[in-house]
């Protein structure tokens, strides 16, 4: 019994820490528990990618939606839907391409990938004015669809929830504000779409430690929670510049492990 305490609060760990992120930038974790799974339980680079995707199977931003929708913030369900139905077509493809590359240049491109976001999201102004969520429905069918693919082959790829990418697509593409786009990239993490990449990760990896995950969840649900109640308390810039010093500490720590092996 002892032996498997170290995975479920390893798990818990990992999972406490991306769930307050979670609820603050409205992303999956994937970009916090995917490191921190590697320095706490030393996963490698594709089974903590593959448990992060199975974790975010589970309705573990429910938590942090409720918060959201308490403090007014409004989201578009038609948005969603096409979201969800274009990440489900993605998830697969970008978790079989990942399932091909070999440790180090996959943990390389993660870091790689979370270093550009980093830049990305510091440099970005945020949409002004966007109170009003209701895009013409002829406008909304192909921006939602291809958000969606490119969050699901994202998320394949990286492990995490695709919301990285989601959120500043939403913002560009839909004019909504950063607390309108994180509330939206919950919803969509809502339903078990990561399922067809969790699949192929387990097959490929030889199954995946389902105690860490069981642990994770538990753990996402409370700081989720209070990730998206200090979330709304803060404004869109401020979080927007908070969420890029985050990724450039995670970033770090991957290049640390990546020079210690």
């Amino acid at each position: 019994m002892w032996n498997v305490l170290p995975d479920i609060f390893g798990g818990m760990l990992a999972g406490s820490a991306g769930g307050v992120l979670s609820g603050l930038f409205g992303v999956g974790g994937g970009f916090v528990m995917i490191p921190l799974l590697s320095l706490l339980l030393g996963l490698d680079q594709h089974r903590a990618q593959g448990t992060t995707l199975a974790i975010m199977m589970m309705p573990v931003g429910l938590p942090g939606i409720l918060q959201y929708r308490k403090r007014g913030i409004k989201w578009n369900l038609k948005i969603v839907g096409l979201i969800v139905s274009g990440f489900m077509c993605g998830v697969s493809l970008g978790s079989f391409i990942a399932n091909q590359i070999p440790q180090l240049p996959l943990r390389i491109s993660f870091t790689a990938f979370l270093m550009f976001m980093a830049a990305y999201g510091w440099f970005r102004h945020e949409a002004s004015g966007a109170e009003s969520l209701e895009p013409r429905s002829e406008s909304a069918v192909l921006p939602g669809l291809v958000i969606g693919a490119i969050g699901g082959i994202t998320s394949g790829l990286t492990g995490l929830g695709g919301a990285v990418v989601i959120i500043p697509l939403l913002i560009y593409w839909f004019r909504m504000t950063q607390h309108q786009a994180q509330m939206t990239s919950l919803l969509v993490l809502l339903p078990p779409i990561g399922l067809p990449g969790v699949l192929i990760y387990a097959k490929a990896q030889g199954g995946l430690p389902w105690l860490v995950i069981l642990g994770a969840v538990v753990g996402f649900d409370a700081g989720s929670y209070l990730g998206a109640k200090i979330a709304t308390r803060m404004s869109g810039a401020r979080l927007k510049r908070f969420y890029s010093l985050v990724l450039l500490v995670m970033a770090g720590t991957m290049i640390l492990k990546i020079a210690l092996r």
